[in-house]
């Protein structure tokens, strides 16, 4: 069956399930003392209160296991097979009750089998962003809590001038991006709670990298010219129920979308050339469970899954995160 096949299959008994969830919402006092959450995967969080930290370091396998052609038909993949292993580490500090200093640190290894692999650990681009709370929840009237993320992608990631394409973790540009979250959390007549979070995410780079030589982009040897990613963005929901205080089940749905990347230059003969790449979008999904040993300390694992999309990997990606707030 194609992937296409298996989303119309499971799809109506999905929006069933959300359908149900959110018609059995209703504006209580909440089942627990106080539900304890990790967060799920793949949402953003909404920043923490005044002298508070919040660390999260995630750690991501990508077993990429075919292809989405530009019709968004599955194709096997071409070997040999890129695999990616990650660590994404999410710092936060409440600067004030409403406003939150928000930093990812990237360390990525990826390799190919007969190709070679990345020189050790290597560092990706820093997104740096201030996170707003300019709404508060309440949950009576079905308000949720609304956040405004601004924020820079800082280029500290390897792209230029590589001694192998594998140590390629950057795009050398510095891109903006702006972020709209959304949180609520309510009881159901069943006793448990229900945490609902959506999320918008929009990238624009601002500047583009010198190329030289064997870069990120895909250059080789004796290449002189600039590259500029293309706009992307990602928009997602997620839901959390609270199987118990402790227990958690997370569940992500969202789609990924990015334009080519422009690249343009002089290669090793003096030839000059403009391309624009293929455009690409991914539709996911990436249930998971958490489990809180207090309200500061807790851990998730689950898996995110392509399961559409065009001019993309099918692919999937193991990972678990450790949360801690103090």
């Amino acid at each position: 069956m194609t992937v296409k096949g298996h989303f119309a299959k499971y799809g109506l008994t999905l929006r069933i399930l959300l359908a149900a969830l959110l018609y059995a919402c209703h504006p209580v006092s909440k089942a627990w003392a106080g539900q304890w959450y990790t967060g799920s995967l793949i949402s953003a969080s909404g920043g923490v209160t005044k002298g508070y930290w919040d660390i999260e370091p995630y750690y991501t396998y990508t077993q990429p296991i075919g292809y989405l052609d530009n019709r968004g038909h599955s194709r096997p993949s071409s070997h040999p097979l890129q695999r990616f292993f990650s660590n994404d580490t999410l710092w936060e500090y409440g600067l004030t009750r409403n406003l939150t200093i928000a930093w990812h640190t990237v360390v990525n290894y990826q390799w190919k089998s007969g190709q070679g692999h990345s020189h050790g650990p290597k560092a990706g681009d820093m997104p740096v962003d201030l996170i707003y709370r300019y709404l508060e929840p309440d949950p009576k009237r079905f308000i949720p809590s609304l956040n405004i993320y601004v924020g820079m992608v800082f280029p500290t990631g390897d792209y230029n001038r590589l001694g192998h394409l594998q140590d390629g973790m950057g795009n050398g540009n510095f891109t903006f991006r702006l972020g709209l979250t959304a949180q609520s959390t309510y009881s159901l007549p069943n006793g448990h709670e229900l945490r609902l979070r959506f999320w918008n995410w929009f990238y624009r780079p601002v500047t583009s990298a010198s190329l030289r030589d064997v870069t990120s982009y895909g250059t080789e040897m004796g290449f002189r010219g600039h590259g500029q990613q293309g706009m992307h963005g990602e928009t997602g929901v997620a839901l959390e129920y609270g199987i118990t205080q402790r227990w958690v089940f997370a569940f992500d749905l969202y789609r990924d979308w990015a334009n080519g990347a422009h690249v343009q230059g002089y290669d090793h003969y003096g030839h000059y050339s403009r391309e624009v790449g293929l455009s690409s979008t991914s539709w996911q999904v990436a249930p998971a469970l958490e489990y809180n040993w207090n309200d500061s300390w807790g851990v998730i694992f689950g898996s995110s899954f392509v399961f559409a999309g065009h001019n993309n990997d099918f692919s999937i990606a193991p990972q678990f995160a450790v949360n801690a707030m103090f």
